[in-house]
């Protein structure tokens, strides 16, 4: 799964399906639910929909949003050099 470009970050919805906030965590989709149902990524049930709100993913991801509407700013901090 291609992780998702800081554009495509800035373009989703409010509330994320659980697969989509794998993608962003780099999680194994089974992984997101399972960590949904312990209650370590935040969500909400609308029926029988499991949604996580994208500011709750962004923070756990350390992704900084800045700013509203148009004007959104993300910042993705540097991945650590591999040795």
């Amino acid at each position: 799964m291609k992780p998702y470009s800081e554009k495509e970050i800035l373009e989703l919805p409010a509330f994320l399906t659980v697969e989509e906030a794998a993608k962003i965590l780099r999680l194994k989709r089974s992984t997101a639910y399972e960590y949904v149902r312990r209650g370590d990524i935040p969500s909400v049930r609308f029926g029988r929909f499991i949604r996580v709100p994208k500011a709750k993913i962004l923070e756990m991801a350390g992704i900084e949003e800045k700013g509203s509407g148009a004007e959104k700013i993300i910042t993705v901090p540097a991945r650590p050099e591999r040795r």
